[in-house]
């Protein structure tokens, strides 16, 4: 990453990433995975950062504990008015540029980001998407019958 500041959101997908791609023990451990990243973050925020994702601490019976977002049997939100909220927030936040072909959504996100939105797209469990394939910055979402793209890239754009 460079020195520019990056937003919370982006941010907060870098966290996500590092938790999924290492076994983090605690939020000095994450400070300095994310600082190797070239993000100074300071604890406040890093343990605003883990509860707004939703991070537990999770105790194997025999090994050292570690951060986990969501469990294997928690493979959806809920949907209700306040993730809907947090989907448009999201969407405000990383969405670049949207375009359509078929029954496909592409949706452009500065650089890293697109895992992050792709998962929370899916953990929503929207009744117009069948699932989400992601790239670095680039998010495909493939919209259920009877609804093109065209009508899923302007309702995930608000256009």
């Amino acid at each position: 990453m460079n020195n520019s500041p990056i937003t919370r959101t982006v941010r907060q997908a870098l966290i996500l990433d590092l938790l999924e791609q290492n076994l983090v023990s605690s939020q000095m451990q994450l400070s300095e995975l994310l600082k190797e990243k070239g993000v100074e973050i300071t604890q406040g925020t890093l343990s605003r950062d883990l509860d707004e994702l939703g991070a537990k601490k999770v105790r194997p019976e025999n090994g050292r504990a570690f951060y986990a977002v969501g469990s294997v049997e928690e493979t959806t939100v809920p949907i209700s008015v306040g993730t809907r909220e947090k989907l448009r927030k999201m969407l405000d936040d990383l969405l670049v540029s949207s375009d359509y072909s078929g029954n496909i959504a592409v949706l452009r996100t500065p650089p890293g980001a697109a895992a992050f939105l792709a998962s929370f797209i899916d953990r929503v469990g929207m009744d117009e998407v069948v699932g989400t394939i992601a790239g670095d910055d680039t998010v495909f979402v493939l919209a259920r019958d009877p609804m093109s793209g065209r009508e899923l890239a302007a309702m995930l754009s608000n256009r």
